[in-house]
């Protein structure tokens, strides 16, 4: 029979137990902040490295909030995306679930064709479909290839520079086929002087491609390595535009391999932090 000292100890280590088993599932769900004493407690307790807050806070700042990404949600480019509409926590929107109509399954050879539209008196992109293979997959540097490279202005263009941050300069000459997706292509200008496939964008959209900051090239990534393991990639990008403005609000990009193994169905705000944007005419302030 258990002495009371003994039915203490066994009660205590049972409330032991069950404090361990429950801030381990607290530290590690999304209930509760990061900076919370239980989930600090634990992260110190299982020997996780915590990263600084200078480190969180230089992270934040590169990454457009939700605030800053929807502000270019208006009535038009919902209407434009659909309903379902949900943000991704890294400067990015998740369309109809993830899932595209795209179909990469199709008896054709690789192809790309761009659409584009008059606006204000100059020609803007508007829409590019491609079928992507390996074949079309372009390892050799742009400037080796590319005279137009860094003269041709796009409609809209107003660079900033220097700026402060990971991005010292405000626009980039976005593409809506990128050149190591389809510079393999024969026949198909990938440079950045086509005025059909090139278009004014924001550095952070054009750049970013990290999983906490899903700009543009972090989707063209995943694409890459679908097409450099062999998979057959159905893409489409649209840009997205509000009225008669020069630029678009951002770009809708989807993407399907035959095998079904790579699919995404995203939106890219036009957007960078610390900066706001005129879309009509693309003039570019400096917040305060």
């Amino acid at each position: 029979m258990l002495t009371k000292k003994k039915r203490t100890r066994a009660l205590n280590s049972l409330l032991l137990i069950l404090l361990v088993l429950g801030s381990s599932y607290l530290a590690k769900s999304d209930l509760i902040a990061s900076n919370h004493p239980i989930k600090q407690f634990y992260q110190t307790l299982v020997g996780e490295k915590k990263e600084s807050s200078l480190t969180n806070n230089n992270l934040q700042a590169d990454v457009p909030t939700e605030a800053l990404a929807a502000s270019v949600l208006t009535h038009s480019i919902k209407e434009q995306l659909g309903a379902d509409i949900q943000w991704n926590g890294a400067g990015a929107f998740i369309i109809n679930q993830n899932k595209t109509d795209l179909n990469a399954a199709v008896a054709s050879l690789p192809y790309a064709n761009n659409e584009t539209k008059w606006v204000q008196g100059q020609k803007v992109p508007t829409r590019a479909n491609a079928l992507l293979d390996k074949s079309t997959r372009q390892y050799r540097d742009r400037s080796q290839l590319d005279k137009g490279y860094r003269s041709f202005k796009p409609a809209g263009w107003h660079q900033l520079y220097p700026l402060k941050g990971s991005y010292d300069h405000a626009v980039d000459r976005g593409h809506l086929l990128g050149y190591a997706l389809i510079g393999g292509l024969k026949g198909f200008d990938a440079s950045t002087s086509n005025p059909n496939n090139i278009a004014t964008q924001l550095s952070w959209a054009n750049q970013a491609d990290k999983s906490y900051a899903t700009g543009q090239n972090y989707y063209e990534g995943l694409v890459r390595r679908a097409l450099d393991k062999g998979h057959r990639v159905r893409y489409r990008v649209t840009l997205l535009y509000d009225g008669d403005n020069l630029l678009a609000s951002g770009s809708h990009l989807e993407a399907k391999s035959a095998d079904g193994s790579l699919t995404f169905n995203v939106f890219v705000p036009n957007v960078q932090p610390g900066l706001t944007v005129d879309y009509r005419t693309g003039q570019i302030a400096i917040n305060p």
